[in-house]
C-alpha cells in the first residue's frame, strides 16, 4: 500500500511529534508499505522518511518547484516526483497514494488533509484517512468532524471512514482494512 503522510517540515519542537514521525515510518516499512510525501529532509517529514527507509520502504518524494522547498529536499529517496506547483503535489500524491495520513503539522498540512476528507465526502477516493492524534492534537479536528456531523453537513458513513488515534498499530489496522 502507498500511504501519503501529511506533516510539517519545520523543525519539531515537541519530543512526541517527532516520536510518532520514527514510528510511523518504522510502521509503514515493517509492513512492506511505501511512502509518498512532499519530500523534505526536515521537520517531520525527514524523519518519518528517514525511519521509513531505515525499516526498508521505498520513499517517493514529491517535490515542487518552490526554492525554499527545493533548499529542504531530502537526498537519499528511493524515487523522485517533480512538479511545478503545491497544487501539482497535492494532485500526484493524490495519483499515488491507497490510504492518507497526518501527523503533527500547520496550515500546509491541514491543507493538504483537508483535501483529503471533501474527496472521502465526494467518494472520488475509497481509502480513509488518519490522524496522528500525539497528545490530543487533532482532537480540534475529530470535535470540529463531531460538530459537522451533528449539524447535516456530514453524514456520519463519510465519517467513519475517518480516524484518529495515537497509536501507529490501530491507525494501521483501520488504514488496511
Amino acid at each position: 500500500m502507498n500511504i501519503a503522510v501529511y506533516c510539517a517540515s519545520s523543525p519539531a519542537l515537541i519530543p512526541s511529534h517527532e516520536q510518532a514521525a520514527r514510528d510511523l515510518g518504522a510502521y509503514i516499512g515493517a509492513h512492506g508499505h511505501t511512502l509518498v510525501y512532499g519530500g523534505c529532509k526536515s521537520g517531520l517529514m525527514g524523519t518519518v522518511a528517514d525511519a521509513a527507509l531505515a525499516a526498508g520502504a521505498p520513499v517517493i518524494g514529491v517535490v515542487p518547484d518552490i526554492p525554499t522547498i527545493k533548499q529542504r529536499q531530502h537526498e537519499g529517496l528511493t524515487e523522485y516526483r517533480f512538479v511545478e506547483t503545491l497544487a501539482d503535489r497535492k494532485n500526484v500524491m493524490i495519483e499515488l497514494a491507497d490510504a492518507f495520513v497526518a501527523l503533527p503539522g500547520g496550515p500546509g498540512t491541514i491543507d493538504e488533509i483537508s483535501d483529503i476528507l471533501s474527496l472521502i465526502r465526494l467518494d472520488l477516493i475509497s481509502s480513509g484517512c488518519a490522524f496522528v492524534n500525539t497528545e490530543g492534537f487533532y482532537q480540534p479536528m475529530s470535535d470540529l468532524l463531531k460538530n459537522i456531523v451533528n449539524a447535516g453537513y456530514l453524514p456520519q458513513e463519510y465519517r467513519d471512514r475517518i480516524f484518529f488515534s495515537e497509536n501507529v498499530e490501530e491507525i494501521g489496522a483501520f488504514l488496511e482494512k
